[in-house]
């Protein structure tokens, strides 16, 4: 009887999971439409107030993206006010929807990969996980590694689907 050798444990593939890349805090929307005076307008002195006065410990570690779903015009500033106290407890804050957080968040994650340290590397973008990794991510990661690596794949490393093979000089 032959021994069965795992020619996967053996290669020199590195697997990068995007998903595990994502900051694992709740994502939580701030409607600022809750601020609006008659669901309108809004007045100053009482958003100055209320940013003042607010607990903003609720948002320690959670990504915040911060929307008006309401018909009104908010100026730029009440957005930028209202980040001064985000700063200082969110894990991450954006302006736009639940979506916009998560690309911000998987850039932001993307952005901290040292591709030096896939240099001449084979590598392999997991496919399927626990979390949708947005197709953004995807090609996001691609862009970053591709001019070090030496081949890219997407799967599975026991399954995987070739995308890129440095040329031989």
């Amino acid at each position: 009887m032959s021994e069965i050798i795992n020619k996967v444990a053996q290669s020199a593939l590195v697997t990068i999971n995007l998903e595990e890349l994502l900051h694992p805090g709740e994502r939580v929307v701030y409607d600022i439409k809750d601020n609006l005076f008659h669901g309108l307008i809004l007045r100053e002195k009482d958003f100055r107030a209320f940013i003042k006065e607010n607990d903003w410990s609720v948002y320690d570690g959670k990504n915040v993206a911060i929307i008006c779903s309401a018909d009104a015009i908010v100026p730029t500033w009440a957005y930028m006010l209202l980040a001064t106290k985000l700063q200082n407890h969110a894990n991450y804050y954006v302006f736009g929807d639940l979506e916009a957080l998560e690309q911000a968040l998987m850039q932001e994650a993307i952005a901290k990969i040292d591709p030096e340290e896939y240099r001449e590397g084979k590598v392999v973008i997991k496919g399927c996980g626990n979390i949708p990794v947005p197709t953004y991510a995807y090609v996001e990661i691609m862009r970053k590694l591709q001019p070090v690596v030496s081949s890219l794949m997407y799967g599975e490393p026991c399954s995987t689907v070739p995308l890129y093979k440095k040329p031989k000089v």
